[in-house]
């Protein structure tokens, strides 16, 4: 029996984000033409990356410029200086009016947390927020207790900042640690 799914690829969660699963080749027109994607976020290791995504080289052969923050999957949400990093990429983008596809493998975990610290910063929300909108966006996030302690640890840092002002945290290890 087949197993037939109403969920998205991708979806637009603002006029600059883009949340989705890790973008086939065979996509990238789509993205650059349609959707204006001048920037890619990788929250993928690099063997996830392998056969059927762009490398860095061939996004920037489209002139996309593409950035990849490892991060494993499920159990682990990316370290705050890689959230950090992650935000400042896509606000260069909004300031540009382009837009940024943030993926994972199903744009679902480690994706939609660095979207959601994004959110934060963007609108002044707090976790719940930014998760309840990414939410009515794509229905199917999941976030497990190490990304909401990310986000979290995030909102704790930086809830009086803008975009402009973020912090870096006092721990430099980014050993795929939720930090």
């Amino acid at each position: 029996m087949e197993k037939f799914t109403s969920r998205n690829w991708y979806d637009r969660i603002d006029e600059t984000v883009i949340l989705g699963a890790l973008p086939f080749r065979s996509m990238t027109d789509q993205l650059i033409n349609e959707e204006n994607v001048r920037g890619v976020v990788s929250m993928n290791e690099d063997y996830e990356l392998y056969m059927f995504s762009n490398t860095s080289e061939e996004w920037k052969n489209r002139d996309v410029e593409f950035l990849q923050l490892s991060t494993r999957d499920i159990f682990e949400a990316p370290c705050q200086s890689k959230i950090i990093q992650g935000v400042e990429f896509i606000k260069k983008f909004k300031d540009l009016n382009q837009s940024v596809y943030v993926h994972c493998k199903a744009g679902r975990t480690r994706s939609a947390t660095l979207v959601g610290c994004y959110l934060m910063v963007k609108n002044g929300w707090g976790p719940e927020e930014a998760v309840e909108f990414m939410r009515n966006k794509r229905a199917h996030i999941l976030l497990h207790s190490v990304q909401w302690e990310a986000l979290k640890t995030f909102h704790a840092n930086n809830a009086t900042r803008n975009f402009n002002n973020l912090i870096q945290p006092e721990n430099k290890n980014d050993n795929e640690k939720s930090d």
